[in-house]
């Protein structure tokens, strides 16, 4: 998430642990609108603990992006506006600040679509991200670190980024990010558009990167199957309202989850599926 726009108030400086209870991102009872009209998100609590990898899963349109824009900063270019509840980063209330100050304490925010400079190449857009932050012997160290969990873009490092597959355009993706030396690493759909064996690989190096550099991760998904795979914990949001969350290893054993989101439909007609789906637990 890169920005040229200049700030207008101070950026707050960041805090050197994380909020009561260890958790570096807390969304409390946020509720989003967008145009003054369309309530998107409906009181999202959410919490994301230091170090920690949780996914947000649910259907197209369940305001799984809306929530990651509220961290981000990037709802007031779309006329979104967080209009109740609060967001808190590494202790600090951020609701009044600004994308760019948000970048600057830590907060990376992958957007879905792969959104990388096509007429750059993967080198050039690497150096570009780091002008956020940092001295060049930062940036020349954190390119290193990108080329070693992505040794696929060191390989393409000279070519024209618009020509990179879409899985190389995802790992370009998250390496931008990592150049901003993030404290939270917020991924929008990254499987979208790829092969199977390429979500696992990207899922399996945001794992490691997770683990090794001790960096937090929120995780967008529809792919939930996937998502349980590598975090620790998860939400469930449906029209815009959590509806429920748990740890990984619960949330796959649950007969809702495996029902609606990891396809737990065999042995059932079509006539017992549409029974059951007006029937969900967490809508009764």
């Amino acid at each position: 998430m890169l920005t040229t726009e200049q700030s207008a108030s101070p950026v707050v400086a960041p805090s050197q642990g994380s909020e009561p209870g260890g958790m570096v991102l807390s969304l409390n009872n946020v509720e989003v609108i967008y145009d003054h009209v369309s309530l998107a998100i409906k009181g999202v609590s959410i919490e994301v603990p230091q170090s920690g990898m949780v996914a947000l899963l649910g259907a197209n349109g369940a305001g799984k992006s809306t929530t990651l824009k509220s961290v981000s900063g990037l709802l007031r270019p779309e006329r979104g506006l967080v209009t109740r509840g609060e967001v808190r980063f590494l202790g600090h209330n951020i609701d009044a600040l600004l994308p760019q100050q948000r970048v600057k304490m830590g907060i990376a925010h992958v957007l879905e679509g792969r959104r990388v400079f096509e007429h750059m190449t993967p080198d050039e857009n690497l150096v570009a991200a780091s002008a956020v932050r940092g001295s060049r012997q930062d940036m020349l160290r954190h390119k290193d670190m990108v080329y070693t969990y992505f040794p696929r873009l060191f390989e393409r490092r000279t070519a024209q980024a618009g020509y990179l597959s879409g899985g190389e355009q995802q790992m370009l993706a998250i390496g931008r990010a990592l150049m901003t030396q993030p404290k939270l690493l917020m991924l929008d759909e990254p499987s979208l558009g790829l092969a199977p064996f390429l979500v696992a690989e990207i899922f399996d190096i945001v794992r490691r990167i997770n683990k090794e550099e001790g960096l937090s991760v929120l995780l967008v998904e529809q792919n939930a199957i996937a998502a349980l795979e590598v975090v620790s914990h998860a939400y469930l949001i449906e029209n815009g309202r959590v509806v429920m969350h748990d740890g990984a290893e619960a949330m796959k054993k649950n007969p809702d989850i495996q029902e609606f989101y990891l396809g737990g439909t065999e042995g059932r007609s079509f006539h017992d599926i549409k029974h059951y789906r007006r029937r969900k637990r967490w809508l009764t």
